[in-house]
């Protein structure tokens, strides 16, 4: 069996490459933020899918290691993949689409509400692409009134392509 690839598989590819990633942590100025020494490699997965790791360093010092799998699915028409951490134990199931401009791609997803113990919140995380060697990956979360709240955002800078 052959997986049929359409447009929306060809996008992720201009994902594949070695990145240089820089954090904007929420809270803190450029000033006061860490340097974090984070790098990622996308690789594609038959065309069909693309799977990502990123190691860095932590702002308590500590090491972590992060996997991203993304890949599109024809029948229900949305970008579909998995996000994993060293750090935490839960896995994000990603469900998502493309704009108008084929420059963001949001994926929505649910996990823990890091301010209420026990209760699940909704995500997005948004990939937005710059230009051939530049993105950006940001996340928020959607708050009681219905609006969101910024969590965190990343730059990218390509190294090498695979």
């Amino acid at each position: 069996m052959k997986a049929d690839l359409v447009d929306q598989h060809r996008w992720l590819q201009q994902l594949t490459g070695r990145w240089r990633m820089t954090f904007d942590p929420p809270g803190e100025s450029a000033e006061q933020a860490p340097e974090a020494a984070w790098e990622e490699e996308t690789r594609s997965l038959g065309g069909a899918w693309i799977v990502s790791e990123s190691t860095g360093t932590m702002p308590d010092g500590g090491t972590a290691t992060n996997i991203l799998t993304l890949g599109y699915d024809p029948a229900r028409k949305r970008y579909v993949g998995s996000f994993i951490s060293s750090v935490m134990t839960n896995i994000w199931i990603y469900e998502g689409t493309l704009d108008d401009t084929g420059k963001v791609l949001t994926l929505d997803c649910e996990g823990p509400d890091f301010d209420t113990t026990g209760r699940t919140a909704r995500y997005q995380d948004i990939i937005a692409i710059k230009d051939e060697n530049t993105r950006n990956f940001s996340s928020r979360i959607l708050n009681a009134d219905g609006t969101w709240k910024h969590v965190m955002s990343c730059d990218y800078k390509r190294i090498s392509t695979v």
